[in-house]
C-alpha cells in the first residue's frame, strides 16, 4: 500500500511547500462552523488530522477544550510550539486516525483542509467517519472539509513553480484512477528531493451516502469557506455538517 503520508508529512520540506497556507482561510472556516452550530463555550472539540494546528488553536482561543490528533510527529511538534506561543492549551495526541480511541465524548469533531482520502482502500477512508461517529456525544456534530472532485477535474493546474531564495519547488498534478496526484520536486542548494501526494477524490453524493450509512444526519453543505451554497461545477470545496 502507498503510505506516502507517513514520510511526506514528517519532513521539513512539507512545511516549506505549504508555508503560504492561509490563516485567513482557517479563520473563515472556523467562523462558518461556529455560526452554524449551537455549541456551548467550553465544549469538547476533536480535531482529526490537525497538522500544524491552525484550526485546533483557533478553537482553543475561542474557549473550547480541544483534543488534536495527527500521525506526524513533526507536525505535532510544530502545533505544540504554535499553541504555546498563542498561550492556549490543546491536548495533542500522536495516533493514526484509524486506530484512535478516546474514552471522552465530543460535542464537535473536525476533519478539515482535505485531511481525508489518503488511503488506497475506500473502506479505510470511510473508517474515519466511523471513528468520528463513535467519539461524538448524542446530538454532536461532525464537520468534513474536502476538495470538490468535479471542480478539481475542471480546474486542475498541471504544473506550478514556486521560487525560493536558494532554489525552487516544482509541483506537477494529474488525475489517475479516481485520485488526484501531485509530484513534488524540491531543488535546493544543488540537490533535488522528490515526494508525492495521492488523494482519492469523492463526489458529494458518495460522501453523504457514507456518512448516512454510518448513522449521521446531514444538516448543511457549503461550497467554500465563505458559506456559499454548494455547486457541483463551481464550488472549490465540499463542507458537510453532519449530526449524530
Amino acid at each position: 500500500m502507498d503510505e506516502w503520508y507517513k514520510e511526506w508529512f514528517n519532513t521539513e520540506e512539507y512545511l516549506s511547500v505549504y508555508r503560504h497556507r492561509n490563516d485567513e482561510d482557517a479563520r473563515l472556516l472556523a467562523e462558518l462552523i461556529l455560526s452554524n452550530l449551537k455549541i456551548p463555550v467550553g465544549a469538547n472539540v476533536l480535531d482529526m488530522a490537525c497538522g500544524p494546528g491552525r484550526h485546533s488553536i483557533l478553537f482553543a482561543e475561542k474557549g473550547f477544550k480541544v483534543t488534536a490528533v495527527d500521525l506526524s510527529e513533526k507536525l505535532l511538534s510544530v502545533a505544540k510550539k504554535s499553541a504555546e506561543e498563542a498561550g492556549v492549551k490543546v491536548n495533542f495526541v500522536h495516533s493514526d486516525l484509524r486506530c484512535f480511541s478516546e474514552a471522552a465524548k465530543f460535542n464537535l469533531v473536525l476533519n478539515l483542509f482535505t485531511s481525508f482520502g489518503y488511503f488506497e482502500d475506500d473502506e479505510e477512508n470511510f473508517k474515519i467517519f466511523e471513528v468520528a461517529f463513535d467519539h461524538l456525544m448524542s446530538g454532536g456534530y461532525f464537520v468534513l472539509d474536502f476538495l470538490n472532485k468535479n471542480y478539481i477535474e475542471k480546474n486542475l493546474i498541471p504544473e506550478s513553480v514556486d521560487k525560493l531564495v536558494e532554489g525552487k519547488i516544482i509541483q506537477q498534478r494529474y488525475i489517475k484512477d479516481k485520485r488526484v496526484i501531485k509530484k513534488i520536486s524540491i531543488i535546493k542548494d544543488g540537490s533535488e528531493k522528490h515526494f508525492h501526494e495521492s488523494v482519492r477524490m469523492y463526489c458529494k453524493h458518495e460522501l453523504i451516502a457514507s456518512l448516512e450509512n454510518k448513522g449521521f444526519l446531514i444538516k448543511k453543505v457549503f461550497g467554500d469557506f465563505e458559506g456559499n451554497s454548494f455547486s457541483k461545477a463551481t464550488s472549490p470545496r465540499i463542507i458537510i455538517i453532519a449530526q449524530k
